[in-house]
């Protein structure tokens, strides 16, 4: 394994939230842990102070965010400077307009080039793909599902030894449920103003946006033979103002006032894990990969989730969770109903399953752990022979009965 301490310049739009963001925070927090130095280039945002808590040195580039052609020549050249004077050994490319002017600075310096397709994007124009293919040119492609793989080799020219799956991770030391202080948890029901005879509570995490299926989620609940639920939909409402008034108004309509409550967007996620009962991740266009099955079950929340995308590598069903059909009101409703109406020793089953499932399978440290394996290969230009891929082997225990049965 290469040894010399490396710089990695790790290259994105901006510092807000996302899941591209915070693998950038995730991954400079273990540059700095081994002893590397961690670049980040980007317009900058709120989470310049996390990557700065984290070990980071974020250089502010402006126009980062721009698709212009000129700019991104712009912004090649201020990248070449920065990789020579900082002495950069690998440009690691997070998003489409970046990468091509990462692309272009490493070509012009001699430096390493790798890249990370966190999504899949729109290949219905020759130009969109085109644009899009930036994201398969890295000396090594990093694949956040093996979704996201197969999109990969099914659209575009690339060698499939050169794409490596690295799922993304929960982060164990903040989504555990050993982490969490009850006082805070109180303070967050209180802030929320939920009832004091707590319903069992559905939590839905998620933007407010039509795609993560929100309104299917309210029909759903809608279909369930009783009101003995009180559901949360979590998330930020500023960007689709129109479809939020919207599911206000499908709540009233189908009489779930009282019973469904839209509170924003919060930092208070593993608080509000401790608070549900069960999960929901109802998207109707497949995630990429999806933190939000993952961050449920390291909290040891069974989950429901569509049977698409990411969730169907994360989602182990009936044993940690459910898959429904995207868009499906009444298979959803089933679902829920079935969730709902577990016995005690089922539920603790399941939740001991999506314990043992995140833990094992889909932490931060993993994800860290193999994008450094990652960048170390590439130092010494080793290139696998077969595709390397994070495919899970080991079969969770069909029945887990307590936390001895839970390593930690």
């Amino acid at each position: 394994m290469h040894s010399k301490p490396l710089t990695v310049l790790q290259v994105l739009p901006e510092l807000r939230t996302g899941g591209v963001e915070r693998g950038t925070v995730e991954i400079t927090a273990a540059l700095h842990q081994a002893g590397h130095r961690a670049l980040v280039a980007s317009a900058g945002g709120y989470l310049e102070s996390d990557l700065s808590y984290a070990g980071g040195e974020h250089l502010r580039l402006p126009t980062m965010k721009s698709k212009n052609p000129w700019i991104i020549l712009e912004n090649a050249n201020r990248l070449a400077k920065i990789i020579r004077e900082q002495k950069v050994d690998i440009v690691h490319a997070r998003s489409r307009a970046p990468a091509w002017s990462a692309r272009i600075a490493a070509k012009k310096t001699g430096c390493h080039f790798i890249t990370t397709f966190h999504g899949v994007y729109n290949i219905n124009a020759p130009l969109k793909r085109n644009y899009n293919a930036i994201m398969t040119k890295g000396e090594r492609v990093i694949a956040v599902s093996h979704f996201v793989r197969d999109h990969i080799l099914a659209n575009y020219k690339v060698d499939p030894a050169r794409v490596t799956v690295i799922h993304r991770g929960a982060n164990l030391q903040k989504f555990s449920p050993d982490k969490v202080v009850p006082g805070r948890v109180a303070q967050v029901a209180k802030e929320w103003r939920l009832p004091e005879e707590l319903h069992p509570l559905i939590l839905m995490p998620g933007r407010i946006t039509r795609w993560k299926g929100q309104d299917v989620l309210i029909k759903a609940l809608a279909k369930l033979p009783h009101r003995d639920f009180f559901c949360l939909l979590v998330g930020d409402d500023e960007r689709h103002p129109d479809y939020a008034a919207e599911l206000k108004e499908l709540i009233e309509a189908l009489g779930l006032e009282g019973h469904v409550r839209m509170v924003g967007n919060t930092k208070f996620m593993p608080e509000a894990y401790v608070l549900s009962s069960l999960v929901v991740a109802p998207s109707i266009e497949p995630e990429a990969f999806g933190r939000v099955p993952i961050e449920a079950q390291a909290m040891g929340k069974p989950v429901i989730a569509t049977r698409h995308g990411g969730a169907m590598e994360t989602v182990r069903e009936y044993e940690t969770g459910w898959l429904v059909t995207p868009g499906d009101v009444d298979d959803l409703a089933r679902a829920l109903n079935e969730a709902l109406s577990m016995d005690a020793a089922t539920r603790q089953v399941i939740e001991y399953n999506a314990l043992w499932n995140a833990r094992h399978h889909f932490s931060t440290e993993t994800m860290c752990q193999r994008t450094l394996q990652v960048y170390h290969e590439v130092m010494e230009g080793i290139v696998p022979e077969l595709p390397v891929e994070e495919t899970v082997t080991e079969e969770v225990p069909p029945a887990l009965v307590g936390p001895e049965s839970i390593e930690a």
